[in-house]
């Protein structure tokens, strides 16, 4: 008898669940349609979600590696599932610390589920480079006006959701957007809603060292570049990460596969996100982005949330390329501009190149000055013929793009445990960062012709301290 009963539960779930196909993980599963429930296709299935279609995840080097054409929808379904994976490992030591406060295992595996799935829902056109280009207008950016669409848009649907791939809530518990909103990006302290200390704990594996985002970036964007990077072992990663009281802790068994995963992520750093073409785009974009968007997005999106669902990449491209034909003499200019990028005809061509390292940081290198002030110095150093020179500098560490593994915030977000002397520490993490041959910036002078690419190369050099030359200069390091 109990086996045709445990037979039935296993045949309900199955048909509760449906199966998305996907390149990396073969197979993401979702609760699917459930009469009298919400579930998480009808979350995937609302409009805020599905705008996510129209959103590359590559903002510019999707015009440098070919098949590089997948978009935030497809990375929001990986984090859904990279999220779900990490919730059935994490709970048990979850529990350990905080007992009967913590909600049960299906809540906790929804709402870290719910809060992969939504963390890039505010998107703009473009990702990160609306948020810089753009959205600092109004002093704020993609993270909060996706906690706005949860709290606003999909909030209904979240607090009607019954049960995880994994089981059903306790019937006292219903899923709290606020709590999903604060993963994603934790609020301002004059806020002044206190949330419960395991919400704290979790909202590291959305901020730290690795995350749920950052492992399917790393292992998508690879796949979908062509670009190779050698193994990820994230299910190590995984089975070696647990909570302690003192926060969330990676046992140091697990410490060559953090080693993986950081050069991994540090390679596609250097060969995609900082390719050279890659920068040089979005030099390009540059000249031109904020007046498009003064023009297509005339609004503060915080307070005009409903007109922001239509601004996706294939509206950007779809407006701007009508431009050409347009009686605004603005807009024509821009179209006309609009029309050289999406076409592939670039203005700027990398003249010189210098990769700097963490060592030389560490030895005072002026890594850290803005792209003018290294502009400033290439100048001085150039031959008085070439003074009124057109040329472009280009720092990489400025990138917005997903936050470098070297930032010191981060490292404070991950403990080490030795199971040998049985004690916790942060130095094995340090140790390791020292011996990563991460290039950590990448500075690039960008001319439109290379005539002249000797004089640049050699007044960069000196700029940047190169070549024997030694003169001390304040930096803001």
């Amino acid at each position: 008898m109990k086996k045709g009963l445990r037979d039935m539960n296993e045949a309900e779930d199955t048909q509760c669940t449906g199966l998305i196909a996907d390149p990396i993980y073969h197979y993401i599963v979702m609760t699917d349609r459930i009469e009298g429930e919400k579930t998480e296709r009808d979350v995937i299935d609302t409009p805020w979600v599905q705008r996510l279609r129209r959103i590359f995840q590559l903002q510019s080097a999707r015009w440098v590696f070919p098949t590089a054409e997948h978009t935030r929808f497809q990375h929001s379904l990986g984090t859904l599932h990279v999220a779900g994976t990490f919730s059935e490992r994490l709970y048990p030591s979850l529990f350990r610390i905080f007992k009967t406060e913590l909600p049960s295992f299906p809540y906790i595996d929804e709402l870290l589920r719910l809060a992969g799935l939504l963390h890039d829902a505010g998107h703009g056109p473009f990702c990160h480079f609306f948020d810089e280009q753009y959205l600092s207008r109004f002093n704020t950016n993609h993270e909060e006006i996706g906690q706005l669409i949860i709290r606003d848009k999909i909030s209904p649907f979240i607090k009607e959701i019954r049960r995880s791939p994994q089981g059903f809530l306790k019937k006292t518990e219903v899923l709290d957007p606020e709590q999903i909103a604060f993963l994603i990006k934790r609020p301002q302290k004059k806020e002044g809603r206190k949330y419960p200390r395991w919400l704290n704990f979790l909202q590291q594996l959305f901020r730290g060292i690795f995350t749920f985002d950052n492992i399917d970036y790393v292992l998508r964007d690879a796949y979908m570049t062509g670009v190779s990077i050698g193994p990820i072992d994230w299910r190590r990663l995984l089975h070696y990460t647990a909570f302690r009281k003192e926060g969330l802790m990676l046992d140091q068994r697990g410490m060559d596969a953090l080693a993986m995963f950081l050069n991994a992520r540090l390679y596609l750093y250097s060969n995609v996100y900082y390719h050279r073409t890659t920068r040089s785009i979005d030099l390009q974009l540059q000249e031109i982005f904020r007046e498009t968007m003064e023009i297509l997005c005339p609004f503060h999106p915080l307070e005009e949330i409903d007109r922001y669902l239509s601004l996706t990449d294939w509206f950007v491209m779809e407006r701007v390329s009508e431009w050409k034909q347009s009686l605004s003499p603005l807009e024509k200019r821009l179209g006309g501009k609009w029309a050289e990028v999406l076409s592939r005809k670039l203005r700027w061509s990398s003249v010189f190149e210098e990769k700097l390292t963490l060592r030389e940081m560490e030895m005072g290198r002026p890594i850290f000055l803005k792209p003018e002030e290294v502009k400033q110095r290439i100048k001085s150093f150039l031959p008085k013929r070439l003074k009124d020179l057109e040329f472009h500098v280009d720092m990489a560490h400025h990138d917005p793009r997903p936050l470098n593994p070297w930032h010191a915030s981060e490292e404070r977000t991950l403990l080490i445990y030795d199971p040998g002397a049985k004690r916790i520490s942060r130095e094995p993490l340090r140790r390791l960062f020292q011996y990563i041959p991460a290039k950590v910036a990448i500075c690039r002078v960008y001319a439109s012709t290379h005539h002249f690419d000797q004089e640049l190369g050699r007044a960069a050099r000196r700029a940047l301290a190169l070549e024997g030359y030694r003169e001390s200069f304040e930096t803001n390091v």
